[in-house]
């Protein structure tokens, strides 16, 4: 039977993959990043992470503005790496797991009524793979199979994060039912606090990023009703990715225990990592 093992929140920062690639892990800059993630990895390998949903969103390299999804689904066997402008990046192509992937998505549409786009071609980007590498390992190939769950936070109409919240208790439901062995990792991406464009360039703040880390742990409920304007007044324009937190957070008990919290301010965008488990206490 499938079973939720654990949830992640992280930063999906583009950055991310430049420093894994060139090996940064000692330059001062970038080597809390390292320091952060690697409990994190260590943590989820003992767990025995078998399948890992990634909810993120893609920034323009199997979507565009002509033609973006509230909700995708891949439903593949293999993904390949994206290229974003400077050729794909030298990982292996991300394995997938087509009957999982189905599974979910018969359980999401039928019985959560979620509208999907089941995309059995999906090439992935930074959305996904700037955590990923940080998480598990790839040498010679992923040690987890993996789901691409792709949302719209780029074009408007958004979904709200209730929505998102949803979103992740249907995913709950639909993995609970596999009749297979699976021990998955829901993990929500995006953000922290950062807005890239117009007179807010550069704008964060690190109080509201606590905040927020904070309530995803102790009181979710508390962020499910916030409209996108105060998302991005208080974070940036960018940073309503951050309702993606929301769907992996739905996914787990309402009560949970924090294994792993990672926050660093270097530069342009709150990182962050949260690592989280069912507490199942109180049920029992």
């Amino acid at each position: 039977m499938g079973k939720i093992v654990a949830g992640v929140g992280t930063s999906h920062v583009p950055s991310y993959g430049v420093a894994y690639d060139t090996n940064q892990q000692d330059n001062p800059k970038w080597a809390p990043v390292f320091e952060g993630y690697a409990p994190a990895k260590a943590w989820l390998k003992e767990i025995g992470v078998t399948h890992a949903i990634v909810i993120y969103n893609d920034h323009g390299t199997d979507f565009f503005y002509d033609k973006y999804p509230t909700f995708a689904m891949g439903a593949a066997d293999e993904y390949p790496i994206g290229d974003e402008g400077w050729g794909p990046r030298n990982l292996p192509s991300v394995k997938g797991d087509s009957d999982f992937s189905w599974h979910l998505a018969n359980s999401l549409v039928k019985e959560s009524e979620f509208d999907l786009t089941i995309c059995q071609q999906l090439e992935v980007d930074h959305g996904l793979l700037s955590p990923h590498p940080f998480l598990f390992d790839h040498d010679p190939d992923w040690d987890v199979k993996t789901v691409p769950l792709n949302v719209n936070v780029l074009q408007h109409p958004l979904p709200t994060a209730r929505r998102l919240w949803k979103l992740g208790q249907g995913l709950r439901k639909a993995v609970e039912s596999y009749p297979q062995d699976a021990r998955v990792a829901v993990i929500g991406t995006g953000g922290l606090s950062h807005q890239l464009h117009g007179n807010r360039f550069g704008h964060m703040n690190e109080a509201w990023d606590h905040e927020f880390l904070d309530l995803i742990e102790d009181n979710p409920e508390a962020l499910i009703d916030l409209p996108h304007d105060t998302w991005m007044e208080r974070g940036g324009a960018e940073s309503v990715e951050m309702t993606m937190w929301l769907a992996m957070r739905g996914a787990m008990t309402p009560k949970v225990k924090k294994i792993h919290r990672f926050y660093y301010l270097p530069m342009l965008t709150g990182m962050a990592l949260t690592v989280l488990e069912d507490d199942t206490t109180e049920a029992a």
